[in-house]
């Protein structure tokens, strides 16, 4: 069982978030391609061990092409925010609370867009 099969999302050091905005980014990537895009470092070596470590905690999936392989996101990047953040609502003790500062600290824009999608799911019934 993987850390991300538990309650708690499974937390992404400095080098392991790098390297899946890398992963995000291009949608799936070699060992090789994963150093390119973060600048020719760190080794080899260190990536390859990276990603394996990210496929056990169940973030990236490989698929093999010839003798190399391709590392895929498990989830998007929005789906693992998503998750990051139901987490901490359910943690916080306070859920309205939570969501209600959350909310005030958003930018307008993103208060609109969250009020338009509100507002589509009470004319479609859907929660």
């Amino acid at each position: 069982m993987t850390a991300r099969e538990h309650d708690e999302p499974a937390r992404l050091g400095t080098l392991e978030a790098q390297v899946m905005d890398v992963l995000w980014d291009c949608g799936g990537c070699t060992v090789r391609h994963v150093i390119d895009r973060l600048g020719g470092r760190p080794a080899y070596t260190t990536i390859a061990t990276v990603l394996g470590n990210l496929e056990r905690k169940g973030f990236v999936e490989h698929v093999r092409e010839g003798r190399s392989a391709r590392y895929l996101p498990a989830s998007s990047r929005s789906e693992h925010a998503a998750e990051i953040m139901e987490h901490a609502l359910a943690s916080s003790g306070d859920r309205a609370a939570s969501i209600l500062h959350f909310v005030e600290a958003m930018p307008e824009s993103d208060r609109a867009l969250l009020r338009d999608y509100l507002a589509g799911q009470d004319a479609t019934g859907s929660a």
